[in-house]
């Protein structure tokens, strides 16, 4: 937080408003991975994927708990979405294969195939599709 006192209930208002955003993000990413992967670009693909779901993890914490923390920390990351309640419980599996994909899709040398792809956009779908759910 800012530190600034906020009136009762701009809190909430702000949380909410913020994971409309992130799921206004994870949608765009999402619909670039497939515009992507229909291109043959795969890496980028896998990665905008990657990037859709870690939208779709801020929108479900910040609509169920009210935060999220911005942790580059992959086991970080999976371990606050398994605890926001049922629904990230279910999907934090998930979630950490497709942050699995995060650094080969971007760094390394060895090329995202297809079939990879195609998986990364399946996760982010899953989790765009249960985030929607619940951000209102």
């Amino acid at each position: 937080g800012s530190g600034h006192p906020r009136k009762q209930g701009g809190d909430t208002m702000t949380a909410l408003s913020d994971a409309q955003s992130h799921l206004r993000k994870a949608q765009q990413f999402l619909e670039s991975a497939r515009l992507s992967h229909d291109s043959g670009l795969y890496d980028a693909a896998a990665s905008s994927a990657v990037v859709s779901g870690i939208n779709s993890k801020d929108a479900l914490c910040l609509a169920v708990t009210g935060k999220t923390s911005k942790s580059e920390d992959h086991s970080r990351a999976v371990k606050e979405l398994r605890e926001s309640g049922p629904t990230g419980a279910t999907l934090a599996p998930t979630f950490s294969r497709l942050l699995g994909l995060k650094t080969p899709s971007q760094y390394l040398a060895k090329e995202t195939v297809a079939s990879q792809a195609e998986k990364a956009i399946e996760w982010a779908q899953r989790m765009y599709e249960a985030a929607s759910t619940v951000v209102r």
